[in-house]
């Protein structure tokens, strides 16, 4: 294994998980304009919403070590059993955590009318419903098959940001 850091931008692995959580948030960025009919890059970085770009992300890893790798090495299991714990992550705890926080933004919407209060509120979009977690994974899989399969020479994709 080469010491070299830059053989990391080589890797179709790397790739593969990069182009699925930027297009998962441009996705998301994207879905929002269609919303507000506002332009907003802040959805770049930010959590919870439709597509989950982490699901994207830990898919694409997954899928594109399995397709370079092969699909019966042990490291496939390691990036298999990550991408689960995430995808279940971002729908039970986080998107659990989303709702308690709307809850305790209501509150102190309700003590802010009948006392003086800070106005500061919680990040109510922390994680996923299924739906989001499942079409981020949708997005991670096939991002991986199209950025592995441009890598090894079978597919020419102009603009993938992998030579």
């Amino acid at each position: 294994m080469s010491p070299d850091f830059m053989d990391l931008f080589s890797n179709p692995c790397f790739w593969a998980s990069f182009w699925s959580w930027t297009i998962a948030q441009s996705v998301k960025m994207l879905c929002g304009l269609w919303r507000t009919h506002r332009l907003d890059f802040n959805y770049m970085v930010s959590t919870g919403g439709m597509p989950s770009a982490h699901s994207a992300f830990a898919t694409g890893m997954a899928t594109s070590i399995g397709l370079v790798a092969g699909f019966d090495s042990p490291v496939v299991i390691v990036a298999m059993g990550f991408a689960m714990i995430t995808m279940f992550d971002a729908s039970t705890v986080r998107y659990a955590a989303g709702q308690q926080a709307r809850i305790l933004n209501d509150i102190i919407e309700e003590l802010f009318k009948e006392h003086r209060l800070s106005e500061v509120k919680l990040k109510e979009l922390l994680g996923h419903t299924r739906l989001e977690v499942l079409l981020g994974g949708i997005i991670g899989i096939l991002t991986a098959m199209l950025v592995v399969s441009y890598a090894s020479g079978s597919l020419s994709i102009p603009f993938i940001g992998y030579e």
